[in-house]
């Protein structure tokens, strides 16, 4: 057994700290004492010196399996910092040749590598299991080691194959490292690398610095960001997106909007990657845009914000990618945008896969929509999904907690729950047991004939929303558990039982509904928490723009629809340059009916001594989109629509809405010969008519007033044609 003092003289020595962090002391000893070890440390909380300073201090090398290559180097720059030989630091992947390779072996063979850092693919390799096998190992830590989860948010199949490697290189002792693991992923990484047995250190999931909240996802999303961004000068951000198209146009925005921001995604060269990411290290960059490919042990201690652009697939991903912000112990901010399609769209992506492996994704899906959507104190709900009890009914540090709703007691509502489950068996999931009290019938309720049961239909007087919340926060107080193994069942603890032979009072707080209305370009443009548009300066400009519709015979809808207005009503554009910048207005229709409008802009403006919030308009990036000059250019070699959307991966709604977005913005196309081929004339004939006497260009009100004889793609077809010939 090492002493004490001797373990923190090692310590100051060789990382220059005077005292151990947490449970890294416990860690190390059980490290040193060639025990298998299992660490689960929230990031942050300095997991890489407890495999660090054991290599040092015990004979051989240390094999550290790590999944990324920028990690790799990272880490084997910092090892080096700490020591006076450069060899006591390796990294084996694919970005080395061959002579580098050989170096590194030769230093092993000698003994003055104590860690080299492997990728699983490259400890796979025939000829580097070969080397291995001779060379003196001291013990294998296993970094990231949620990976080799199914139920982890950031599987790879080749962790699977560590174990049966390991065996073939020569057993030591293994220690495995996560800063994210639930109690399933937790189980399944010791079953997978045989350490069941193996001692486990467990650091409390709890970040008190960091400030929790989820905002709806509007489509002012840019605007609400930049205007976030704005006010955090000087301070260092990450904004998480999930397609590195997004990454790169937003990074992009930014840019245009005077924010020093960069991108990081798997797709772009190595060297660009790397320079992107010193320069945010460096902070010659203050915001990274980044898929989550950037991130895993990059040891930036003073971010102080990380934005979610997209809801993440799973809570494990978002705990992890929210850790990295606040690491010093200082201010975190952590948003996250929320929208319920967003959700919809990450199932489709998940078609096609193993059945098992959708299943397991909707159930990740299934808990970071509960998180986003409950009421409750966002802390309580990240730290119980990952087994840990937090008791504060406050923490005074999340959306939920600065703006309390009412509870309402559901006392009678739980032992409704409760009843419910038990009849069942304890066999469902919570989703069952709530369409079961709804008494919705369905194909699943009827094969099992629970539609027969008394308690079918009991709580059709309650919303489906309140019946979750009942059954999640009764989880949070332990009256119901999810049985792990058969993931999502729902089972009765002790307590429960307890409490259905004596309820107790039980409150709950009702979820946050967020706005599901697809019309959201129709809602005022907002910024912050109240409504940004000046309505004298709104009612103005719909007088006028109904002046020029009876002087131009065209419905109003056709000079500038409402959202245009209300832009123009938020960021007053006073030249036809700044009224393009305005969503929904194109160069030819600034040209056309722009000079009016910008005038009595102006004189508002001066009229009022209004401060324009120029510094905050979100300035749109020239030629953003090579799809929009793609579409026009088929279009005008009259190439079949369905076809324009085949060649680039859409569903034929998703091109008309970006046919309807061009012409919109001003954009003249014809697509008559399409419509001659798909649509009957006179169906042509009635559809314009139908427009151009219209005070509206509702999609909705078009298809209750032209009725079933009309599809709504007919009428949206002829709604772009409409609006191309009449506006542009």
């Amino acid at each position: 057994m090492i002493k004490k003092d001797i373990l923190a003289e090692e310590l100051k020595r060789n990382f220059g700290f005077d005292t151990f962090k947490g449970n890294q002391e416990a860690v190390i000893r059980n490290v040193l004492d060639g025990k298998d070890t299992f660490v689960l440390m929230p990031t942050g909380g300095g997991k890489s010196l407890c495999y660090q300073l054991p290599s040092l201090m015990v004979e051989g090398t240390a094999i550290v399996i790590s999944p990324l290559i920028a990690l790799m180097k990272n880490q084997v720059d910092a090892m080096r910092n700490f020591s006076e030989e450069n060899g006591i630091a390796h990294f084996i992947n694919s970005s080395l040749n061959k002579s580098a390779i050989e170096q590194v072996k030769e230093d092993i063979t000698s003994g003055i590598t104590k860690l080299l850092y492997v990728a699983p693919e490259s400890l796979t390799k025939e000829e580097n299991v070969e080397f291995l096998r001779h060379a003196k190992v001291s013990f294998y830590a296993i970094d990231e080691a949620h990976c080799i989860s199914e139920w982890g948010h950031d599987f790879r199949p080749e962790y699977r194959r560590i174990r049966p490697i390991i065996n073939e290189i020569g057993k030591k002792p293994i220690v495995a490292l996560t800063a994210t693991a639930t109690p399933k992923v937790q189980h399944d990484i010791q079953k997978n690398l045989g350490m069941m047995n193996a001692a486990v250190f467990k650091s409390s999931f709890n970040r008190p610095n960091l400030y929790y909240e989820v905002r709806p996802k509007t489509n002012d999303i840019d605007r609400n960001i930049i205007k976030y961004i704005k006010t955090q000068p000087g301070k260092s951000g990450i904004i998480y997106c999930l397609s590195r198209k997004r990454v790169e146009d937003f990074a992009e925005i930014l840019r245009t909007n005077g924010i020093n921001a960069l991108a990081y995604h798997a797709g772009m060269d190595s060297q660009t990657r790397s320079n992107n990411q010193d320069a945010f290290l460096m902070e010659k960059a203050d915001v990274i845009v980044a898929t989550i490919a950037f991130g895993m042990g990059i040891d930036k201690p003073d971010v102080r914000y990380v934005i979610h652009y997209d809801i993440p697939k799973s809570l494990e991903g978002y705990y992890q990618e929210t850790g990295r912000a606040g690491r010093d112990g200082g201010e975190g901010k952590c948003i996250v945008f929320y929208a319920n399609k967003d959700l919809q769209k990450l199932e489709k992506f998940m078609q096609g896969k193993p059945i098992s492996e959708q299943e397991i994704g909707k159930q990740l899906l299934e808990e970071t929509k509960v998180y986003a959507e409950s009421a409750i104190c966002r802390r309580k709900m990240l730290l119980h999904y990952f087994g840990e009890e937090y008791t504060e009914e406050n923490c005074g540090n999340c959306d939920n907690c600065l703006n309390p709703k009412n509870q309402v007691e559901a006392k009678n509502l739980l032992v409704t729950v409760l009843e419910a489950i038990v009849t069942l068996k304890e066999k469902f999931k919570a989703e069952y047991i709530v369409n079961v009290l709804l008494g919705k019938e369905n194909s699943e309720i009827e094969s099992y004939e629970h539609q027969e049961l008394e308690i079918f239909g009991c709580g059709s007087d309650e919303d489906e929303k309140v019946w979750h919340a009942v059954i999640r926060q009764a989880m949070i107080a332990g009256y119901i558990s999810k049985d792990i193994e058969n993931y999502g069942l729902l089972k009765i603890t002790p307590a429960g039982k307890k409490f259905m032979t004596k309820p107790v009072s039980f409150k709950i707080v009702k979820d946050s509904d967020f706005d599901e209305d697809e019309d959201t370009p129709e809602a005022p443009v907002r910024g912050g928490a109240t409504s940004a548009v000046d309505p004298v300066l709104y009612s103005i400009m719909k007088d006028l723009r109904k002046k020029l519709s009876k002087k131009l015979d065209v419905p109003p809808y056709v000079i500038f629809q409402d959202p245009s207005l209300e832009a123009m009503a938020t960021t007053y554009p006073i030249t036809l340059e700044e009224l393009q910048n305005i969503p929904g207005v194109g160069a030819g229709k600034a040209k056309r009916y722009g000079e009016e409008f910008v005038a009595i802009i102006k004189r508002h403006v001066v009229e009022n001594e209004i401060e324009r919030p120029e510094d905050l308009r979100i300035r749109t990036v020239a030629n953003k989109s090579k799809m929009k000059v793609y579409i026009v250019q088929s279009i005008d070699r009259k190439v079949a629509l369905d076809d324009i959307a085949l060649t680039k991966g859409l569903e034929f709604s998703e091109l008309l809405d970006e046919i309807e977005a061009i012409v919109y913005s001003g954009t003249k196309i014809s697509i008559d010969y399409f419509l001659e081929e798909v649509i009957d004339e006179e169906h042509v004939e009635d559809i314009y008519l139908y427009f151009k006497e219209s005070e509206t260009d509702n999609l909705e009100d078009a298809i209750n007033e032209l009725g079933n004889d009309y599809s709504e793609e007919e009428i949206r077809l002829v709604r772009i044609k409409f609006l191309s010939e009449m506006a542009n």
